[in-house]
């Protein structure tokens, strides 16, 4: 699997995004030093675009998929594309709370931990459903991680579209979400502009 090993912060500077919305919360002390000039319309489009694919781990051809399979959905393709990337299992862990960052909650999934609908299910870009119930395994809810998870998510909001028992590390899909209902700073405008040309 191809790893990106930038530094987290290093990378949220250079998109212009802040780590908050990877679970981070650290700040970068340093400046990013960028020349004055204007950048391009395909510039943005890109910048956009990378943005997306970082704060969701997701890399290009998966993107790519995304992309088509919101095409051929109805409504609009943007918003279309950001429930796709939101109803990611390893999104849908990383919101009820269950993991600090959504690259804890793709490891979370990897390593067998997690069940839906009572199966296990071992591949983060699972697509949840409305309707769907999320667990963590009983072998390993008692374990020092999920307890320190669990104090560090425990005042994090859970969106309105998942309900959220953390304390028994359980959660419902109520409704898949809509554009409204993501809080993600990407204009996904831009990248149908930068997909379509």
């Amino acid at each position: 699997m191809a790893v990106d090993r930038t530094p987290v912060l290093k990378r949220c500077r250079s998109l212009g995004l802040d780590p908050v919305y990877l679970g981070i919360d650290k700040k970068s002390n340093r400046e990013l030093k960028r020349a004055n000039r204007k950048m391009s319309e395909y510039g943005l489009q890109l910048r956009e675009k990378q943005k997306a694919k970082f704060i969701y781990g997701v890399l290009e051809k998966p993107f790519r998929n995304y992309y088509n399979k919101a095409e051929r959905m109805p409504g609009m393709t943007g918003p279309n594309l950001m429930i796709l990337l939101e109803s990611r299992l390893d999104n849908v862990i990383f919101r009820l709370g269950f993991a600090r960052t959504r690259k804890e909650a793709r490891q979370i999934v990897d390593h067998k931990h997690v069940l839906v609908n009572g199966k296990q299910v071992n591949i983060p870009s699972y697509l949840i459903k409305a309707g769907d119930t999320i667990e963590i395994k009983e072998s390993v809810k008692s374990s020092a991680r999920y307890k320190e998870i669990v104090e560090t998510t425990g005042g994090r909001l859970v969106p309105e579209w998942l309900d959220a028992d953390i304390e028994n590390l359980k959660g419902s899909v109520k409704e898949l979400p809509n554009r409204e209902a993501i809080d993600v700073p990407v204009n996904e405008m831009l990248i149908v502009e930068l997909y379509s040309k």
